[in-house]
């Protein structure tokens, strides 16, 4: 449930702060005095998009935390740890800062989340039903929403939903594959003459790698083997230059040294095992230099081979060495376009089997919806005559039409249809005449179905305007019902509906040094006989005024 609300420095709020318990609490003051703007503030924690005019005059940015406690087995705390936002103690800390430079900022838990996530943690923790809710009840899309929720429908769509994307991508691959045949026996013509261009070529694996490194040693032949035959002769030639005549010189002298200081035997060694060295490095060189041919056929050879390899890659825009992989994908499309009759085949049994099985999880969410819709006109009609419309009557009207093209949401189209007075017949809902009839049903549309939401606190923004009397306490016992297993929290001008809240706070306007302000105050005692009365009777506040609000409180 929501257990604190903090606001600052939005629209005409500085500051406040409201501690909200269970059961059902009202929100009461004069019109203006911002009862609205603490919802609206609310829901800017839960998502919804806000700009820069909801900052206060002056302030550089407006901030709204909402506190909320979670049980461990709530759909928003499993959300919470699947999305590693959970907190140790069980509760749920939303924040929201618009700066009065655009900038948006979201937190869950003190972690920042982007907005959708605000907007999908919200769904599961907060259920906001507004004053102007009767409009949106007027489109068929939420009318069905409506059904669907209270008939418990979610794995039922689910399933229709999965089949209907799994038709449509079906549909799509097979007309993509039927869509051109002239255009594919077209493609494999020029796919074939590019294959058997890199077939003549038959490059080997390898084999590039391997040209490279032999042309590179032919056409440099004579400058290796002059090198060759300059290193062997510096290294053991028989000249007095030569790097083992030199070092058999220093051995020789070491060798006499040794004889007088035994300390310069592991110099002498040394250099004794880099004779060694030298000497096989030069029977190295020579038989490198045995391996050198100049065969200018041979490098002919390779020249005209490696020119048609690197004319082919340029032809086909790759680099020499992509030319294998290019040929397998070469291979690969071919072998994929001659299957395209197997595939087609394959693709029109798939989408019958789709098709079949869309029609039957439609068929099977049509007669769940049925079913629902008499229930739930039943609790709809008997909610709408205790809300003073005797002879109203609720029918929940629900054409399917199998023959269209698979749709998201099923095959049916769900239509509410009221009727007010005896004698007139169903009508939909868009077309009753009278604005507080359509307030009326649609209150009641929402109370019952609000009694299936696993939502854990639900929000009532003046949805009781135009009713009074006698209705007005039937609605505010109705809330006070929904109260029993969550929060209802509820904006409201009507004394019936105050008087049965178990929290009221007044929402109070003043202005000071030509600034307007918004405060809160929770009532208790004679503060809340004194705003009952006020709700009653108006500005003067009479003895027969407050003895009635007295009476209303002690009648809950």
């Amino acid at each position: 449930m929501l257990a604190h609300l903090s606001v600052r420095d939005f629209a005409i709020v500085e500051g406040l702060d409201l501690e909200l318990h269970a059961g059902m609490t009202v929100l009461t003051g004069e019109t203006g005095a911002g009862k609205s703007i603490l919802i609206d503030a609310l829901g800017l924690t839960l998502g919804e998009r806000a700009s820069t005019k909801v900052v206060r005059s002056g302030a550089e940015r407006a901030e709204v935390v909402a506190v909320f406690e979670l049980s461990q087995d709530s759909d928003a705390s499993r959300y919470l740890a699947e999305q590693d936002l959970a907190s140790a103690d069980d509760e749920c800390i939303l924040r929201r800062i618009i700066g009065s430079d655009g900038r948006s900022r979201a937190h869950v838990n003190g972690r920042p989340v982007p907005l959708q996530t605000l907007r999908e943690l919200g769904d599961l923790l907060v259920d906001i039903h507004g004053q102007h809710e009767h409009q949106s009840l007027l489109k068929g899309a939420v009318q069905r929403r409506i059904l669907d929720e209270y008939a418990g429908h979610g794995e039922a769509l689910a399933r229709v939903a999965a089949l209907h994307d799994q038709w449509q991508t079906t549909r799509a691959a097979l007309e993509q594959l039927a869509g051109g045949p002239e255009q594919r026996l077209q493609r494999l013509d020029y796919l074939r003459y590019q294959l058997d261009e890199l077939d003549s070529l038959d490059i080997q694996s390898g084999e590039i790698e391997t040209l490279d490194r032999e042309h590179r040693r032919l056409s440099h032949a004579s400058e290796l083997l002059g090198n060759c035959a300059r290193s062997v002769d510096d290294i053991d030639g028989d000249g007095e230059m030569a790097l083992t005549t030199r070092l058999a010189a220093v051995l020789g002298a070491l060798e006499e040294m040794a004889v007088i200081d035994p300390g310069v035997e592991n110099i002498r060694s040394l250099l004794d095992g880099a004779g060694i060295q030298l000497s096989e490095a030069a029977a190295e060189l020579r038989h490198y230099r045995d391996t050198i041919d100049i065969d200018p056929a041979r490098l002919q050879s390779m020249n005209e081979r490696l020119t048609a390899i690197h004319d082919t890659a340029r032809k086909h825009q790759v680099e020499a060495r992509e030319l294998p992989a290019l040929r397998r994908s070469l291979g690969d499309e071919i072998a994929q376009l001659e299957g395209a009759s197997l595939r087609l085949t394959e693709l029109e049994s798939a989408l019958q089997e789709c098709l079949q099985s869309y029609a039957e999880a439609a068929g099977e969410l049509h007669q769940s919806r049925v079913r629902a819709a008499e229930t739930l006109s039943e609790a709809i009609s008997a909610n709408v005559r205790a809300l003073g419309m005797p002879q109203g009557q609720l029918h929940i009207g629900i054409e399917a039409n199998f023959d269209a093209p698979p749709s998201r949401t099923g095959a049916d189209s769900v239509a509410f249809q009221v009727a007010v007075n005896p004698g007139q017949p169903m009508l939909p809902l868009a077309k009753v005449a009278s604005g507080g009839e359509l307030s009326r049903i649609s209150l009641a549309i929402q109370v019952i179905a609000t009694q299936t939401s696993g939502v854990p606190t639900l929000i009532f923004d003046e949805v009781d305007a135009g009713i009074g009397g006698r209705v007005a306490e039937i609605v505010g016992r109705e809330l006070r019902a929904l109260a029993n297993n969550r929060q209802v929290l509820c904006v409201t001008h009507l004394p019936q509906v105050a008087s049965l809240a178990q929290q009221h706070v007044q929402v109070q306007k003043h202005s000071k040094r030509r600034k307007t302000h918004t405060d809160l105050r929770s009532l208790s005692g004679e503060g809340r006989v004194e705003e009952i009365a006020r709700m009653l009777g108006g500005v003067t506040i009479t003895d027969q005024a407050l003895a009635h609000a007295r009476e209303m409180l002690e009648r809950t």
